[in-house]
């Protein structure tokens, strides 16, 4: 769920501020109910014709499957929850929060992450966000993996795009 940064339209103040900005005026802490209410704000916006396109890019080596996405300067997103444990990496600036907590990260990041963990996110700067899972029946079909590895899969932006006529391409690369 993606907020796009250059909006003329403003939801709940997000737009009053710079990118650099947005993490010091957002809490500390986010509920889960937050990061709900959140994604069915910025679900509002993508409708409205007001969101910031994802293209995620698919690299997949034996037993693996790493989704790549270029997250820009002042976007606001959230994501879906993942069934399994897997490793994020993350290259840029970006705060993030999960968990209960914020963070803010600059530079590069590995991080393990916990099942079920939903994160919500502002970038301040161009940002790289890479997950990698296991894949054991090295599957390609990008529906049947979203399917196995995340929770509420018709959630993902691309899934929500094409109903509502806006499809991505789904291009995969090896």
């Amino acid at each position: 769920m993606l907020l796009q940064p250059d909006s003329d339209q403003q939801h709940e103040g997000l737009h009053d501020v710079g990118p650099m900005a947005v993490g010091e005026v957002l809490p500390q802490t986010l509920s889960a109910a937050q990061i709900r209410r959140l994604t069915e704000a910025l679900i509002e916006q993508e409708e409205a014709g007001n969101c910031v396109v994802l293209e995620p890019w698919h690299h997949f080596a034996d037993g693996l499957i790493a989704r790549t996405l270029l997250i820009k300067a002042g976007t606001v997103l959230t994501g879906c929850a993942h069934k399994f444990e897997h490793m994020s990496i993350c290259a840029g600036d970006i705060t993030v929060w999960t968990s209960g907590e914020r963070r803010r990260l600059t530079g590069y990041h590995v991080l393990p992450c916990k099942p079920g963990a939903q994160r919500a996110g502002v970038a301040h700067a161009d940002t790289y966000w890479t997950t990698v899972h296991l894949n054991p029946t090295n599957e390609r079909d990008l529906s049947m993996l979203e399917d196995m590895l995340v929770h509420n899969a018709e959630m993902l932006q691309s899934r929500r795009l094409a109903r509502l006529g806006m499809d991505q391409p789904k291009e995969i690369e090896t």
